[in-house]
């Protein structure tokens, strides 16, 4: 029963978008001798599930989303050592390497759809904005990545979506990885014609299109 009501705390501190709270209760776990990947997977994970939920609603907003991601964040590193130590894993729906292209620093839209994504259950690395197409390949490389998002948000920089596959395809790395594009300028029409297998408009579509994308 102590267990259920500190799992419950764990899951409203995250709901609430809390991160000091998120890691006390992790602190906690640990003193407490609790398994840390249960505690992720019964605590911590249930609320980020209800917040992506209600974001897809339109219930919860960018910022809530943010905060309660931060909090989970918080959670996931206070345990992580405890978790190594054990020799465990949390189980994921598959690995994603993100970033904005090249020439391009708009942030929101890839970070958006890089949070959605850990809060369904994927392992994302999130490569920042201004990203060259070698940096996309070495991290694909490095992670293993099952899939690759590229972010364009100009017209000017949008040619650089294809830069990223080709690159991909001269490192022998293309049949490996799934690409999906999103952007203002990027399209399903673009998406055929540079190569790409998928293309989301938003970041609740990128949700649903990278879990297609990983079964396939």
């Amino acid at each position: 029963m102590a267990n259920e009501r500190l799992f419950e705390e764990m899951t409203n501190a995250v709901i609430a978008g809390l991160p000091d709270k998120a890691r006390k209760l992790a602190d906690e776990v640990l003193r407490a001798g609790i398994d840390p990947l249960a505690a992720i997977e019964q605590g911590f994970k249930p609320g980020m599930d209800v917040v992506g939920e209600g974001f897809a609603k339109g219930e919860l907003f960018i910022p809530d989303l943010m905060m309660s991601s931060q909090a989970m964040k918080e959670a996931i590193a206070a345990l992580e050592p405890e978790m190594m130590k054990r020799k465990q894993q949390l189980q994921t729906l598959g690995k994603v390497v993100i970033g904005t292209v090249q020439g391009d620093i708009h942030e929101i839209g890839k970070t958006l759809v890089a949070t959605m994504l850990t809060a369904n259950g994927f392992e994302v690395r999130d490569l920042g904005v201004d990203v060259s197409p070698q940096r996309f390949v070495d991290a694909v490389r490095e992670v293993g990545a099952d899939v690759v998002g590229l972010s364009a948000l100009l017209t000017t920089t949008m040619l650089n979506q294809e830069a990223v596959i080709l690159t991909l395809k001269e490192a022998g790395l293309r049949d490996q990885v799934k690409v999906i594009i999103g952007g203002v300028p990027a399209s399903p029409e673009w998406a055929e014609e540079i190569g790409a297998d998928a293309y989301a408009e938003n970041a609740t579509e990128a949700v649903e299109v990278v879990k297609g994308l990983v079964q396939a």
